[in-house]
């Protein structure tokens, strides 16, 4: 085989390995994930990798084991000591070595029942963090809905600002026509060049907005930064939009029924109980059981270690009844602090409820004035074109000034702008709606 042989072979052997790498890498790629994303596969990536949730499923397990440890409070313990001396007696020039050998065992019987509420608490805080992860994966399933929608927003708005620019790039074509046959003046042509700058300007300000957005989702997502990302596009019917609103009344009983927050809420007043019935044990007496078997050598006695351990077997049993009479308030500051827990816990549950009707009035408010000024956008829109269209065929027979040109040209922009930020807001607030009456978030 001579060099040019040799050469090719190696050539199209390259070819075939980079060939194959890369399918292998597309297909390593499509199986991770779909270029583009629906709502739902956003929200269920999300819940398999967020960092917050997989914390919060940590804090849950390391509660099982708190409650296991609790439990185990009810077992007797059980150990094995030695103790090792040696012992010197200068005036006779002498020493000896001892060692003390014992298994112990101690049983609490009685503690003021402080065992069997410290069990109730634990299982009730066990519980509380499995609502905790309940309310982390609705956190992410608003934050998500909130990111998905204000990319659709800026999406659209993108293609606003670029008719808007294909519109002064024309208009701007036509002026400098209309100055070279001396229908317009230089100052005239440079306020349209300047218009034609401006929605440039808010083009690239729209494709800004609409990368930032994306950035943020797929940090929530924990996306690397050089992934492909797009979001399924999607169209939304007048229908949903302006689609009539339960009372508020029934959505702020729905939401109290069965948000994780309030039902954690409700165990924490319940967990401060057996707190305070805890703390309150201290109080009573304690009873507990003690028993052991021992031994001892030592080399100043007769015998060797054998019979020294033989000899000084020894066993021993014993109850213990203990009183508290003076302990320093002691039991007293543990009994008034979990009343105060008690007390805090009612009032963050109070607080939550002040919180939450605020919220959905809040959205409620929203979502009627949204839907309020789509309406009267949707008019306001049409007025703007007819008005832009006539403005731009004067403009283009010479019978309109540029003021009037580029004013029309703007009034048009605004209108469709304030269209679609009050189309998304309606959106936004009718699906948070959904939401708190515990339906399931789709979007079309």
């Amino acid at each position: 085989m001579n060099n040019k042989q040799v050469t090719f072979s190696i050539f199209f052997l390259s070819i075939f390995l980079l060939a194959a790498l890369r399918m292998n890498g597309a297909e390593t790629n499509e199986n991770i994930s779909p270029t583009t994303w629906s709502y739902q596969e956003c929200l269920n990536y999300a819940i398999e990798h967020n960092i917050d949730l997989r914390r919060e499923l940590l804090t849950s397990e390391s509660s099982k084991v708190d409650l296991e440890k609790a439990k185990a409070q009810w077992l007797p313990s059980l150990n094995l000591a030695t103790t090792q001396g040696f012992t010197n007696y200068p005036k006779d020039n002498g020493n000896s070595y001892t060692g003390t050998y014992g298994l112990n065992a101690s049983w609490t019987i009685y503690d003021g029942n402080s065992r069997n509420n410290n069990i109730k608490s634990s299982e009730i805080q066990t519980r509380i963090n499995d609502y905790s992860i309940e309310s982390v994966k609705n956190n992410l399933e608003t934050q998500i809905l909130s990111y998905y929608l204000k990319i659709l927003y800026s999406k659209e708005a993108i293609e606003i600002s670029k008719q808007a620019l294909e519109v002064s790039k024309m208009q701007m074509e036509r002026a400098e026509q209309l100055m070279k046959s001396g229908k317009l003046s230089r100052v005239d042509l440079s306020q349209i060049e300047s218009q034609y700058h401006t929605d440039n300007y808010n083009l690239v300000s729209s494709q800004s907005n609409y990368s930032t957005n994306i950035m943020e989702l797929k940090q929530l997502l924990m996306l690397g930064h050089d992934y492909n990302f797009e979001l399924d596009s999607l169209s939304f019917s007048e229908l949903l939009i302006l689609g009539d609103l339960p009372l508020i009344g029934d959505v702020y009983s729905t939401a109290i029924s069965w948000l994780p927050t309030f039902k954690s809420s409700t165990l924490q007043q319940e967990m401060k109980d057996y707190d305070i019935k805890s703390a309150k044990g201290g109080y009573y007496p304690s009873i507990s059981l003690n028993a052991g078997v021992g031994t001892s050598n030592s080399t100043s006695n007769s015998g060797n270690f054998g019979n020294q351990l033989y000899k000084g077997l020894n066993e021993q049993i014993s109850v213990t009844f203990s009183v508290p009479i003076l302990d320093k308030k002691t039991n007293k500051s543990a009994v008034a602090k979990a009343n105060i827990e008690k007390l805090n816990a009612v009032l963050e549950h109070e607080s939550l409820e002040n919180e939450l009707s605020k919220t959905i009035e809040s959205i409620f408010i929203e979502a009627r004035s949204s839907q309020a000024k789509y309406v009267s956008g949707l008019e306001q829109v049409k007025s703007a074109q007819l008005t832009n269209d006539l403005t731009s065929e004067q403009f283009r027979l010479g019978l309109v000034n540029t003021l009037d040109l580029l004013t029309s040209h703007n009034n048009l922009l605004s209108a469709q702008q304030e269209l679609l930020q009050s189309k998304y807001m309606a959106i936004i607030s009718i699906k948070m709606i959904e939401f708190y009456e515990h339906k399931s978030i789709t979007l079309p």
